[in-house]
C-alpha cells in the first residue's frame, strides 16, 4: 500500500488512539444521512462549494466528448450544480443529468437561472439502494460519462459497491468514470479529534455528514471489481493556504479515470 505522506510520530500516535464510535452512532449517521446533508444545504444553499471550473483542465475525456459531436454526462452527487453549469457553459452541446441524496440541493439547481429542462434532468436519489433504480429517470446503457467529485467518501464503505453497480446500470458499455476524492492522511482527516472516527480511514463531521480517506489502491479496487478497467488513478497534494491563521496545510486527494469493459453492465 502506497502512502502520499509520511506521518510524523505525534500524528501517527493520535490515529492509533482514536477509536470507533459506538455501534449505536454509527447506525444513527447512515440513517440520517440524507437529513444530515439536507440540513447542510439548508444552512449553505449555494454558497459553500465552488464551481469546478478545474474538471476540464484535469479530465481531457470532457472535451473529447465535446469534440466528438456531444453526449450524456451524469453528475452524481450534483449538490447544487458546481459541476453542471461551469460545463454546461463551456460545452453547451452536452446533455447532463444530476442527482444528490438531498432533495435541497436538488431544488437549488432547478432553481438556477441557468437550468433548462431541454438539456438538465436533476432529481433526487439515494445511489446506494437500487430500489427505485437509477433508469426510472436515465435510460440504461445511455450515459458516456459519469462524475463523482467528493461522492464516494460520504458513502459508508460497505455501500461503496453498490453504489458503483447501481450507476453503471445507465453507463454505456465502454463509458467512462471520473472523479475526484479525498486521500488518506489528507490534513483533514488528521484534524479530527476525538470521539469522530466511525471505523478506519472514516470519520464524522460535526455536522453529520462523513468523510472516507482512500488510498489509491482501495480506488482501483472498487471499480476493477465491478468491471471497469483504470485509465489513470494518482493522488493529487496541494498546499492550502489559510491566510485568516496564517498557514499553509497538506491537502491530499485522489484522481481517478476508469472505463467500463463493454461487458459488464450484464454483470
Amino acid at each position: 500500500m502506497s502512502h502520499p505522506r509520511i506521518l510524523s510520530r505525534d500524528e501517527q500516535e493520535k490515529l492509533d488512539k482514536e477509536k470507533n464510535i459506538s455501534d449505536f452512532q454509527r447506525t444513527k449517521l447512515e440513517a440520517d444521512a440524507k437529513k444530515n446533508w439536507d440540513l447542510f444545504y439548508k444552512r449553505n444553499a449555494d454558497h459553500f462549494f465552488k464551481d469546478r471550473h478545474w474538471l476540464t483542465r484535469e479530465f481531457e475525456v470532457i472535451r473529447l466528448l465535446h469534440e466528438a459531436g456531444g453526449g450524456r454526462v451524469f453528475e452524481v452527487g450534483c449538490g447544487v450544480g458546481n459541476t453542471i453549469y461551469p460545463l454546461r457553459e463551456e460545452f453547451p452541446d452536452l446533455f447532463f443529468y444530476g442527482c444528490d441524496l438531498s432533495p435541497r440541493a436538488v431544488d437549488l439547481v432547478k432553481n438556477h437561472i441557468q437550468y433548462d429542462s431541454d438539456k438538465i434532468c436533476c432529481f433526487q436519489s439515494d445511489i446506494t439502494n437500487p430500489d427505485p433504480p437509477l433508469t426510472q429517470h436515465i435510460p440504461p446503457q445511455s450515459v458516456d460519462l459519469i462524475t463523482l467529485i467528493y461522492v464516494l467518501s460520504a458513502i459508508t464503505p460497505e455501500k461503496m459497491s453498490l453504489a458503483i453497480q447501481n450507476i453503471k446500470q445507465v453507463l454505456k458499455p465502454r463509458g467512462t468514470v471520473i472523479l475526484r476524492d479525498y486521500g488518506l492522511y489528507d490534513h483533514a482527516m488528521l484534524r479530527f479529534k476525538s470521539g469522530h472516527k466511525i471505523q478506519e480511514n472514516f470519520y464524522k463531521r460535526q455536522d453529520g455528514t462523513r468523510a472516507y480517506y482512500f488510498t489509491i489502491e482501495e480506488m482501483a479496487a472498487l471499480f476493477e471489481n465491478e468491471g471497469f478497467e483504470t485509465c489513470f488513478n494518482y493522488y493529487v497534494e496541494k498546499e492550502t493556504s489559510n491566510k485568516k491563521e496564517g498557514i499553509s496545510v497538506p491537502r491530499i486527494f485522489v484522481q481517478s479515470q476508469f472505463r467500463l469493459r463493454s461487458q459488464s453492465n450484464s454483470s
